[in-house]
């Protein structure tokens, strides 16, 4: 209780600092103070301390693999080791980012927000951004433990060390689209449905392609159209993964990365926008 009432103290000073001198602050100021205390009850939550376990078990595991996978072990732990970085994000991403408003609903700091100068949507793109700064250290953290291990079965430097981190940046670009529709959910669902509605979505996203066909291929207009709306409505998340190519050496292509990045944030902004207008309708009071 003292934590959270510590929390909540925080988060007051912060915004009403932000909101007690309007002429010398301005919009941006008042988000990256949400931001800030976001991310630092992020850490007080220990969504970081997962990052130790993950750099000793990948490079504890480095040894072994060199010495059972015949040659590959430089193949296996690019393999492992970013699909890991990817499950230890798409969780963190759910779990942290479906419980962003809920849990200053149910402690009631809201409230004494809202009661402040302070926007609906700052509010949420401070939530949002402090979650993807949460991300940003684990997704570093964890990538630079990938590519020790890989130093450290190379018995000195590997190129691939460094060529694995446009993947790692492809990675975090589809977290951040995560963080937007947990935040989405939300914003209108309780958690554990935010969380089931979240993750499918992280499942779909994947078999975009899938989902094109199946309009295709579909007799009924009624089924076509609703798998013709899936694929134009959710993200497709599928372009955003290169773990296998990256196992095997392979750069992305720079102008791939690029699109699919611009798309990202045009998408995050989309779903940004809608879960503002959605949580605007609610009344706290």
């Amino acid at each position: 209780m003292e934590e959270r009432a510590e929390g909540f103290s925080t988060t007051d000073r912060d915004v009403m600092g932000a909101a007690g001198a309007p002429r010398r602050t301005t919009v941006w100021r008042r988000v990256a103070g949400i931001a800030h205390n976001t991310f630092r009850e992020a850490v007080r939550d220990r969504v970081l301390y997962n990052l130790v376990l993950f750099v000793l078990l990948l490079t504890g595991a480095a040894v072994f693999i060199g010495e059972l996978s015949g040659g590959q072990e430089r193949k296996i732990i690019v393999d492992l080791g970013l699909s890991a970085i990817l499950l230890f994000g798409v969780f963190i991403a759910i779990f942290v980012g479906v419980g962003l408003v809920y849990k200053e609903i149910e402690r009631r700091t809201v409230y004494t927000i809202f009661s402040k100068p302070v926007g609906r949507g700052e509010f949420l793109l401070g939530k949002y951004l402090g979650v993807c700064l949460t991300l940003l250290v684990n997704v570093t953290v964890m990538g630079a433990g990938v590519s020790l291990a890989l130093i450290y079965v190379s018995h000195g430097w590997d190129p691939l060390a460094l060529s694995i981190w446009p993947t790692i940046l492809l990675i975090y670009v589809e977290l951040m689209v995560l963080i937007s529709i947990a935040l989405l959910f939300s914003s209108f669902s309780s958690p554990a449905l935010s969380a089931l509605l979240t993750f499918f979505v992280f499942i779909i996203g994947h078999f975009s392609a899938d989902l094109k066909g199946l309009a295709n291929s579909m007799g009924g207009s009624a089924a076509r159209w609703l798998f013709a709306g899936l694929y134009y409505l959710l993200p497709n998340l599928a372009n955003l993964t290169f773990i296998t190519p990256a196992a095997h050496g392979q750069l992305p292509n720079a102008t791939h990365v690029a699109i699919v990045i611009l798309y990202s944030f045009v998408y995050i902004a989309v779903v940004l926008a809608a879960a503002t207008m959605i949580f605007s309708r609610r009344n706290f009071k």
